[in-house]
Order: structure tokens, then C-alpha cells, then sequence
């Protein structure tokens, strides 16, 4: 997926939690336990709210729905409203009411998708484990032409295929078989069309893949993850206890740039900028790409946690490509080099010393473009502005200086 068509693709994701479950809902009965399984709890939350903050990291990802049964909507309408309290995803979502069949929930979850986006995710939400680079590889084959994509993976026991008496009448070779996952993905106008045709013409599929095979539609499959097991039967509940995984990774970035003299012309005098915000009536930065302090200290701080040097190896000064470039692309290429490592950012804090120019009003702007760049909510990421007293070459306004810190955790 190119930059350009990640940046114009748009998607909302719909959350499907309106089953019956009854596979666990004898277990969940006898030991005391919410009534259905997507209600169970993981890191303090219901297994819907892990897929929702996935897709809430994804900037592709414009809006949410949740799909629940319709005895619960109401009361699962208020849950969603306080945890959202608690852990804003910073963009919108619904909450409706399933069908009888998972296809009929899925199609009146379309319905309450807003502003037309050209994809759309479609997810069970007792795959909690599923990851945001998962997401991202669907929608890279959205993105790329495909109108239907479904993760998947190679099936490694040997299938039997049996008649009504249980007796075996087919080998199916197992090269040719995988086992499919969500989320799926789709174009969002011919899955809707393909729903419409399903109800006219009183079709019966087991997910919207099957749906789109029988409208004629493609499927392209994408490598799925082991670890994105759907939570079915009593066995599959101790995944969902605490797991003792690997320590988070810190990353800290400093950068400094001096400021075009008074009576001074120089070719490489860049108007301020900070965080990919504009700073009008500041002075100019003297700069080989776009003269961005605080993004070339944040990506500084993103390759720490990828252990892959630093901004003066990727992106020296001395390359004639990279004059005037907007240092948000270093901080892209940053990040994938982190999601690479196995990590995600998680929180970032950010600081810029100045004697001038004041900073106070910029600081929410700033900490909103940086919270797209890094896939975060606007709540992870924190900007401050301080001065040194009128100490040193800061306090003496020739220049500024910025430090990031990134948290990380493994993906």
C-alpha cells in the first residue's frame, strides 16, 4: 500500500457481539459468569473493548459499531459510553442491535456505519487477540484493488469430510484448505450490495466472505495469526487470565536547532515547525529537511525502541533527496521500523525548551498531530513547553531544543 492510497483510504470497523454462544454459556452458567461469552472480561474489560481499542490505534479506521443482542443493547449502549469514558477511542461509534442470524447482524451494523468510507472491517468479537498489524494487512489488500480479504491459515491436522452415518467420504488435501479468521475486510459498497441480494434472494452463509464468493467477488487471503483464537469452548478460558509477557521498551530522543540571525539570509532558513504544526510568528530554524525539532526527537525516540541507530543514519543531512522534507516521514518509517521489532507505542511525552517563541497556545494542536502520526489517542500523548531561565543559547533565543520519550509494548 502506497502512502498516498494509505492516506485516502478511509474504514469503520463493525464489532460483532450479539451470539448466543452456547458452546461456553453452560460453563460460564455453572461458574458464576456473564450470560453470553463476549461479555467475558480481559484486562478489565469486556473482549469487545480489546478489538475496539485495536482498531481505535489505526488511523485508516474512521468509526466504530458494536452489533449486540437486542435484549442488551440499551444496557450495553451505557457500558460502551463508560468505558469510552474511561479510555477515550477518540472517534466515533454506534451501538445497534443484532439479528437472528450473524449475517443479519452484520447487515444491520452497516446500516449504522457514518460518512461512506470505502472499507469496511468486519470482526467477531471473541477474537480479542486479534492485532492491529492483522487489520493493517487486510486493509493493505483493500487498498491494493481486492473487494474482499479474509486472514487466514494453513490447516495442519488431516480434514475428514463424512456422510449422515458418520462414515468418511473424502480426503480433502489439506495443501489446498485454511482456516479463516477475522477481521475481514471489505469494499463497503458491494458487500452492502451483496447483503441486499442475500436478502432477496433468502441466502444462507456463514460469514461475509461466503457472502461475497457466491455475488461473484474474489476473496484474497492474507496470512492470519496463531494467536488470533476465537474464544469458543471452556478450554479456550485460561487464555484469558494475565500472561507474563516481554518488558516494554523505552525510546528517548533530543534534537536542537538554531535560529536564522537577525541581520543573517541563509538557503536553509525553515519557518518554524513543531510536531507537524505551523508556529506563525516564530523564528525561522536553520534546517536541512523541514527543521521539525520535536518530530526529529520523536523519531529519534521511536528508533531507540527498534534498536535501529539514529535519524543522522537514515536520513543524513548531507542527502540532497531529503532537503526541505517533511519530517513526518521520518517519523513513519520510524514507526514501521518499531512495528517490525514486534513493538507498538503506547504513550508518548514530549518536550520543547524555548525561551521563545510561547508554545501554550500550539500544544493541544501539537499533541493531535502527533497522536495521528503514531496511531495513539490524543489522551497517550503529552506536550509541554518550558524556557531555561534566559540560561544558555536557548535563553538566549538562538536556538530551541526538543526531547521525546516513547513507551512501547510488544504487539
Amino acid at each position: 500500500m502506497t502512502a498516498a492510497q494509505t492516506h485516502n483510504a478511509t474504514a469503520w470497523a463493525v464489532i460483532l457481539a450479539a451470539g448466543s454462544g452456547t458452546r461456553l454459556a453452560q460453563a460460564l452458567a455453572q461458574s458464576g459468569g456473564p450470560a453470553r461469552k463476549q461479555y467475558l472480561e480481559l484486562d478489565g474489560a469486556p473482549l469487545f473493548w480489546r478489538s475496539a481499542q485495536t482498531f481505535a490505534r489505526i488511523q485508516t479506521v474512521q468509526g466504530l459499531v458494536f452489533v449486540f443482542p437486542p435484549e442488551d443493547q440499551e444496557r450495553m449502549s451505557a457500558v460502551v459510553e463508560a468505558l469510552n469514558a474511561r479510555d477515550p477511542l477518540s472517534l466515533p461509534w454506534r451501538v445497534c442491535a443484532g439479528g437472528t442470524r450473524r449475517q443479519d447482524s452484520v447487515r444491520l451494523g452497516l446500516a449504522q456505519i457514518l460518512e461512506a468510507p470505502q472499507f469496511v472491517l468486519v470482526h467477531d468479537s471473541a477474537r480479542p487477540f486479534a492485532t492491529a498489524a492483522l487489520a493493517r494487512r487486510v486493509l493493505a489488500a483493500l487498498a491494493q484493488g481486492a473487494q474482499a480479504v479474509v486472514p487466514g491459515l494453513a490447516v495442519t491436522d488431516t480434514i475428514k469430510r463424512i456422510d449422515h452415518n458418520e462414515v468418511v467420504v473424502e480426503t480433502p488435501d489439506r495443501a489446498t484448505l485454511r482456516a479463516v479468521q477475522t477481521p475481514q475486510g471489505f469494499g463497503l459498497a458491494p458487500l452492502l450490495a451483496a447483503h441486499a441480494r442475500a436478502e432477496a434472494e433468502g441466502w444462507e452463509v456463514t460469514d461475509d466472505a461466503g457472502l461475497m464468493e457466491r455475488a461473484g467477488h474474489p476473496v484474497v487471503m492474507v496470512h492470519g495469526e496463531e494467536t488470533n483464537v476465537k474464544i469458543t469452548n471452556p478450554s479456550d478460558l485460561p487464555l484469558l487470565k494475565p500472561a507474563t509477557s516481554a518488558a516494554p521498551r523505552t525510546g528517548w530522543g533530543y534534537d536542537v536547532h538554531r535560529y536564522l540571525g537577525a541581520e543573517e539570509t541563509n538557503a536553509k532558513a525553515r519557518p518554524m515547525v513543531l510536531g507537524g504544526v505551523v508556529i506563525p510568528g516564530a523564528p525561522k530554524v536553520i534546517a536541512h529537511s523541514d527543521g521539525d525539532a520535536l518530530l526529529h526527537a520523536l523519531t529519534d525516540a521511536l528508533l531507540g525502541i527498534a534498536c535501529a541507530g539514529d535519524i543522522g543514519q537514515l536520513f543524513p543531512d548531507t542527502d540532497a533527496s531529503f532537503e526541505n522534507m517533511p519530517s513526518a516521514v521520518f517519523v513513519t518509517e520510524a514507526l514501521r521500523r518499531v512495528r517490525t521489532a514486534g513493538y507498538r507505542p503506547v504513550h508518548a511525552d514530549l518536550t520543547v525548551v524555548a525561551q521563545t517563541p510561547k508554545l501554550a497556545a500550539h500544544k493541544v494542536r501539537i499533541a493531535a498531530q502527533v497522536a495521528q502520526l503514531l496511531e495513539l489517542p490524543i489522551t497517550a500523548v503529552n506536550v509541554k513547553a518550558t524556557t531555561e531561565e534566559g540560561l544558555g543559547f536557548t535563553g538566549e533565543k538562538r536556538g530551541l531544543k526538543a526531547i521525546a520519550v516513547v513507551t512501547a509494548v510488544q504487539d
